[in-house]
């Protein structure tokens, strides 16, 4: 059973990085690589992680790290793992070492999509993160797939009207052998899930939320609570999918189970302010009821029925 205490005391995400207080990037990061440890390389999509990672040679990452353009996430990993089965083939590597690509949403959902399929249709081995603080914080806060309706960017500024795409959905539908969502508010979650995606053979995509305090509008030391309130309301659920079996964990199985109530989606929008606006108008109850009637369709689709108590 892994524990706080259980985990590796080396720390291969150092102090002092450039990160903004609270946040998520830098913490899930700290996470990633006490699962996976030190033979491991980091590639990084154009994001956040670009800026807070520092400038060589004063990096935070005691990792060896590979920035890759926006649009070239899927490829970029797939180049570096064909490199590595080539030195291994010349007697030139011994081990492997682990593949992680980090990229946010907008990497991800939007200009990286195209290469991640491909790397996943290519069956290329290596693991996939999606940091997902839905939007574009990097850039100035723009709107991006992952964005949920009525949620306030600097270019949907009265609210977003579409629907957030599912990544996590259509990443299984390339019928890769892992899946898995995470939350930082359940790091050991987060932490089991790294664990397993490293031994398993093949593309691996892991998504984990990471609510941004400037450009989702609330204080950064509240990171960690509204991680807690996005799960606890069903507005991100923790699952895995592996043999072609969807499984609730965590706070999400317990909610499922009918062992914890559910809150309110409304709880969760209230402590950010780039729902204010929205909550305000007149179309607040609608955008309220849809994000609701998501949360239901998100727990059919992967549980195929909604428990009564939801």
């Amino acid at each position: 059973m892994v524990s706080f205490k259980s985990l590796p005391e080396e720390e291969l995400f150092l102090a002092g990085s450039t990160a903004c207080q609270g946040c998520p990037a830098s913490l899930a990061l700290r996470i990633a690589f006490k699962a996976l440890g030190s033979n491991t390389i980091l590639l990084v999509v154009a994001s956040c992680t670009s800026v807070l990672q520092g400038s060589y040679p004063h990096s935070a990452i005691n990792l060896p790290l590979m920035n890759a353009a926006f649009a070239t996430g899927g490829a970029t990993a797939s180049g570096v793992v064909a490199g590595i089965k080539a030195l291994v083939k010349r007697g030139e590597l011994e081990e492997e070492p682990t593949v992680l690509m980090w990229a946010g949403d907008g990497g991800t959902y939007d200009i990286g999509i195209q290469a991640l399929s491909g790397a996943a249709e290519r069956e290329t081995d290596f693991i996939y993160v999606c940091y997902n603080n839905e939007m574009y914080s990097n850039t100035g806060t723009q709107r991006s797939g992952a964005t949920p309706i009525g949620a306030w960017t600097t270019t949907t500024p009265g609210g977003k009207v579409q629907h957030r795409k599912d990544i996590a959905q259509i990443m299984i539908a390339h019928r890769i052998p892992y899946v898995a969502t995470a939350s930082l508010a359940y790091p050991l979650d987060f932490y089991q899930k790294m664990l397993k995606a490293r031994e398993i053979r093949g593309t691996k995509y892991i998504e984990l939320l990471a609510p941004c305090p400037p450009g989702w509008k609330f204080p950064s030391s509240k990171m960690i609570e509204v991680s807690r309130m996005a799960v606890q309301c069903g507005m991100w659920l923790l699952y895995e999918h592996e043999d072609g079996e969807n499984r609730f964990t965590g706070a999400t199985k317990r909610m499922i189970e009918g062992k914890v109530k559910k809150k309110p989606v409304v709880d969760y929008l209230e402590v950010q302010g780039r729902f204010k606006q929205v909550l305000a108008s007149p179309e607040g109850k609608e955008a309220e009821r849809m994000l609701e009637e998501d949360v239901s369709e998100s727990i059919r689709r992967l549980h195929g029925w909604v428990p009564e108590y939801i």
